[in-house]
């Protein structure tokens, strides 16, 4: 048998570059597009000498926080339906915590990652080492054990010979479609330096063929039964059908049987926006439409979707009596869940084998029309709340409506947290697959900007628009620099409201006093007037600061001639949101308080909870 001798980390990336995929064409590309890289004293001569000599055949990206590298390679997958991904490497300690926010969001969002961290000697004899994490009760702890709760596959690197078995079992998970998530492979840093005699078949070229497991005969009979009894049946798209590139199958589906659809955040763009059976968003950030198909559905097929309580309503959405849940997914953990119908299969074979198994069953046509006119006066309401207006101090939905109006419904809208995710699911008009990117699964704050990176390096040809509050920027704003650095044009929208907007109202909605959400509201001497405009030219952004909805227009009209990324910032109301659609949220509010306002929260809450308990 040849061999062939390398260190342990120069093996690990040669077996990456190795690592091929099939894309939705058909055409065959590099499994890995590139690795993100920030060096320290726990990788910097392994992996980093690593890395140096394969870069030709897999990039080395550098960054300038190790969570925000992650989120981008996290969005990267995400906008390219996890056919492609991206590996992170850091030193230990501080360098590799940073990813665990990372990788709970990858984990939340059944997205693939691989994650490199450093970690300290196998050997021990230097112990303790600089960041080195001891445990008094525990000496195979390291700061690195952090990852097991949110990897779906971990494991720790000490001998070299290990990443023959290793490396196999992370790729078998990364390219799962039902186990799919991060994988964490912890490198102690002296054994990325050792060399071994690796089996020259090790890096032979693997191709990666995405699954697509075909539904069980007696769940598919027993989901289509429930169908063909349905009067009034609705579809909720999540994310699983874009994963699955079924967007075709979904509307084809709807079209044959008239079937409404509602979309998760995750599922959004499932369907063109302007499609006649398209409810929109669904949930407590729905639209009147799906909301109201949604309360009286009798039969409900949910597709990939993990149905996460934005979606269901804290489960009191769904009101009519003795309804029906089928379940399409992948993943048997959430087919099985809330007393469903299971069918186990990819979303794109299971809406296949359904719609056959279901031969001419229509939904009534009362129903279909129902859907329509609640499609009609739904988006009357949306066009109404999105239009112009000259308020110095415009709605998100205002500032929405002008990012639509200039950037077109080809433009990819990233965002993740605070009140614009409400908006934005609501409002934001996607013309197909993937126009419409977000984190709302672990709503991560400081993901937009490196998650905008992360898209633009997916879809280098397509506009993306990463829209953010003041908050979040303040978080995490560095990857700034990186997409300007790697003539990455982004178009960015900070909607200043000068603090955390959606958390004051959800305060307030809960008999809460404002108290420490907005800036005016916190404890100060002196209130911050950030300049986000300069910090982004800082950065070397482009960078325009504007007032009301005109200006914002002409800005962003004018940031389209900018050769690199354009950043506009324009102060909005905290208090204003879209009211129309919408649904209660199941947000505890306290049994004891001295304050009226809370106990009157509460005497609403609890009636709202006895609700919920009836509808389930």
């Amino acid at each position: 048998m040849a061999v062939v001798r390398l260190t342990m980390a120069q093996a690990v990336v040669r077996y990456l570059a190795a690592q091929m995929t099939e894309l939705e064409d058909g055409t065959r590309a590099p499994l890995f597009a590139g690795v993100w890289a920030i060096f320290g004293h726990g990788n910097v001569a392994g992996m980093g000498e690593a890395l140096y000599g394969i870069q030709d055949r897999l990039p080395t990206y550098r960054a300038h926080n190790e969570q925000a590298m992650a989120h981008a390679a996290i969005a990267y997958t995400k906008a390219l339906g996890r056919r492609r991904m991206m590996a992170c490497t850091t030193s230990i300690g501080p360098g590799a915590t940073n990813m665990v926010t990372a990788a709970a969001l990858a984990h939340v969002n059944r997205l693939p990652l691989l994650l490199l961290p450093g970690d300290v000697f196998a050997g021990r004899e230097p112990d303790p080492v600089l960041q080195q994490i001891e445990s008094f009760a525990d000496g195979t702890v390291s700061a690195n054990d952090c990852f097991r709760p949110v990897s779906r596959f971990f494991d720790r690197i000490q001998r070299p010979e290990q990443i023959l078995q290793a490396l196999p079992r992370a790729m078998a998970v990364l390219t799962d479609p039902a186990e799919c998530g991060p994988v964490t492979l912890a490198l102690c840093q002296d054994t990325q330096a050792e060399a071994y005699d690796y089996p020259e078949e090790f890096f032979a070229e693997r191709l990666w063929r995405w699954r697509r497991p075909q539904p069980d005969l007696l769940e598919l009979a027993d989901a289509a039964a429930a169908l063909k009894a349905a009067k009034k049946p609705v579809i909720i798209a999540g994310g699983g059908v874009l994963y699955s590139a079924a967007s075709h199958a979904l509307a084809a589906f709807a079209e044959a049987h008239g079937v409404p659809v509602a979309e998760t955040q995750a599922g959004k763009s499932s369907l063109a926006w302007d499609h006649p059976l398209n409810l929109g968003s669904v949930g407590v950030t729905g639209s009147s439409a799906a909301n109201a198909m949604a309360e009286e559905a009798d039969v409900i097929l949910a597709v990939g979707t993990r149905l996460q309580d934005f979606t269901t309503g804290s489960w009191a959405l769904f009101k009519a009596p003795g309804r029906k849940l089928i379940q399409l997914n992948t993943q048997m953990f959430d087919a099985g869940k809330h007393h469903a119908l299971a069918l186990v299969a990819d979303a794109r074979a299971g809406l296949d084998a359904l719609s056959a198994t279901l031969g001419a069953y229509a939904a009534p046509a009362d129903w279909t029309q129902k859907a329509s006119r609640g499609i009609g006066d739904w988006n009357q309401a949306a066009d109404a709340a999105m239009a112009a207006s000259e308020t110095a101090l415009p709605s998100d939905a205002q500032v929405i409506g002008a990012v639509t109006r200039v950037m077109g419904h080809d433009a990819i809208a990233v965002c993740a947290a605070g009140g614009l995710p409400g908006e934005l699911h609501k409002l934001w008009r996607a013309s197909g697959p993937h126009g419409y990117h977000m984190e709302y699964g672990y709503s991560c704050m400081g993901y937009e900007i490196a998650g905008g990176l992360g898209v633009k390096m997916a879809r280098p040809e397509r506009d993306v628009v990463v829209m953010v509050g003041d908050g979040s920027y303040l978080m995490l704003n560095s990857e700034i620099a990186t997409s300007v650095m790697l003539g990455l044009k982004l178009t960015i929208v900070v909607l200043d409201n000068r603090g955390y907007g959606c958390i004051n109202r959800l305060q307030k909605a809960t008999g809460g006093a404002p108290f420490n959400n907005l800036l005016a509201d916190t404890r100060h001497e002196v209130l911050p007037e950030v300049d986000f405009a300069k910090h982004a030219e800082s950065l070397g952004a482009v960078a325009r600061k504007v007032t009301g909805v005109a200006a914002l227009e002409a800005a962003l009209e004018a940031g389209k001639a900018d050769t690199r990324t354009t950043v506009v910032v324009v102060d909005t109301d905290p208090y204003i949101t879209t009211n129309t659609g919408g649904h209660w949220w199941d947000v505890a509010v306290p049994e004891v308080s001295t304050r009226e306002s809370v106990r009157t929260a509460r005497e609403n809450y609890v009636a709202a909870r006895r609700r919920q308990i009836l509808a389930n």
